[in-house]
């Protein structure tokens, strides 16, 4: 019979999230705690006696027990499910030489999720002047994966898609060593840059940031480049100021109120940070999703009206939330199948950002129909917005220290296993996820 644990004490790490299980005890997945789950709390950390735990704090099972115990104890929003792989709130720091070949995701040809070929046998790519050599942990799955897969978007074969992850340092051109003395071998990076979908990636240091304290590493990896779409559309194409920037009694989008704003697939990753963010400016955010659950995530989230649009008529309900206005910016990444309503939804004098492909590219369009009310259409693309390195850095620490703020949360949807990615494309295709997926190298 295993040995009862009468008592433990674990110390619980202190950070603007919130409180973690710290590296050296992160071995599996456990909720973000309140402080007030806690009755001794330090500066940087609280102290918290279990009693009654039937196993190791070494093992899984402990873990799990210790995530039942706060399950009831904090919101629904805050509560992470147990998944096949942990977050780790910092990234591994056992350095090893560097590979001659390693393992990814190979395109040959362009096509379906078979084309997404697993190989074992990769060339590990050699450093150039500025580069850096990330050892990737969490990859970001993105739609633009997909459309590098089918060939909707050229790009030379054979290729190694993915555009964002985030992981360990573990060889720099001796170029960064004195450009950059912020990313040395052992640094924790985010980065967005193209061939993340392997073991290794060679990155410009001036694409990657050192992951802050406090912020975990599958966090880092879901948020960045959806997180700084959202961030640079919010800013740039809506032309929205920051929270504190804006004129007291100034209204922005030429409304006196805060501005309508229309997101489409409010609970995907791109739309849950759109929401939130607009929420943080002040805007009055309508979003559209498909099914009740997905509707429940994107109200959760800071939509204040959302609209079902497997159910409903979207275009009959934006008009009667907006009392007949319509609304003064819409975010559109679906495309083909949403901008013909969109033309009827905006407001006279609005924006409309079309930004994504998901049901098809949007056909040439007619411009007198925009003068009817003097739309303004955007096509914008974030690597437009981040071209010199200040913009990234400002951009990028903006984005941070909204995450450790809480001010922007992440939902993780699902993790797979990269040899597995073909199954997550199908899955963001089938429109079955709500949220972010990741890949675990």
């Amino acid at each position: 019979m295993r040995a009862r644990v009468q008592s433990v004490t674990v110390t619980w790490v202190r950070t603007g999230l919130g409180l973690h299980l710290p590296a050296w005890q992160s071995h599996h997945r456990t909720p973000q705690l309140n402080f007030s789950d806690f009755q001794h709390c330090g500066r940087g950390s609280c102290i918290r006696r279990y009693s009654g735990l039937t196993s190791s704090p070494r093992s899984s099972t402990f873990y799990r027990q210790l995530s039942a115990r706060h399950t009831n104890s904090i919101p629904l929003s805050s509560q992470i499910s147990h998944r096949l792989y942990p977050a780790q709130p910092r990234c591994y720091t056992t350095m090893a030489p560097v590979p001659k070949t390693m393992s990814g995701i190979l395109i040959e040809e362009t096509g379906g999720v078979e084309v997404l070929k697993w190989k074992t046998d990769l060339p590990v790519p050699e450093l150039k002047e500025g580069e850096i050599l990330v050892r990737n942990e969490f990859v970001g799955v993105n739609f633009i994966d997909t459309y590098f897969r089918t060939g909707l978007y050229k790009s030379p074969l054979p290729l190694i898609t993915g555009k964002e992850a985030a992981g360990t340092i573990i060889a720099a051109h001796p170029s960064v060593h004195t450009s950059d003395p912020s990313l040395q071998e052992g640094t924790c990076v985010a980065y967005v840059a193209d061939h993340a979908y392997a073991e290794l990636t060679a990155v410009g240091a001036d694409r990657a940031a050192a992951i802050p304290a406090g912020l975990a590493t599958d966090t880092a990896a879901a948020s960045l480049l959806q997180g700084l779409t959202a961030l640079t559309f919010v800013r740039e194409a809506a032309g929205l100021a920051r929270p504190g920037d804006q004129v007291k009694g100034q209204g922005q989008l030429g409304v006196s109120e805060g501005p309508w704003a229309l997101v489409h697939a409010a609970a995907g990753g791109t739309g849950l940070m759109l929401v939130q963010m607009l929420a943080a400016h002040g805007a009055r955010v309508i979003g559209t999703a498909g099914g009740e659950a997905k509707c429940a995530l994107a109200r959760g989230n800071g939509a204040q009206w959302v609209v079902d649009s497997k159910s409903e008529d979207v275009v009959g309900r934006v008009r009667e939330i907006t009392g007949g206005k319509g609304v003064d910016v819409i975010f559109d990444g679906v495309g083909k199948a949403t901008f013909d309503g969109d033309l009827e939804m905006i407001a006279r004098k609005g924006t409309l950002v079309v930004f994504g492909n998901a049901s098809g590219p949007v056909p040439p369009v007619d411009v007198l129909k925009l003068g009817a009310k003097n739309i303004k259409l955007m096509r914008p693309q974030l690597v437009s917005y981040i071209v010199t390195k200040e913009e990234r850095a400002a951009y990028t620490k903006e984005l941070f220290e909204l995450l450790l703020a809480g001010k922007v949360k992440v939902k993780i949807h699902e993790v797979y296993p990269l040899k597995d990615v073909g199954q997550a494309h199908s899955d963001l295709e089938g429109r079955k996820t709500a949220g972010k997926l990741l890949l675990k190298v």
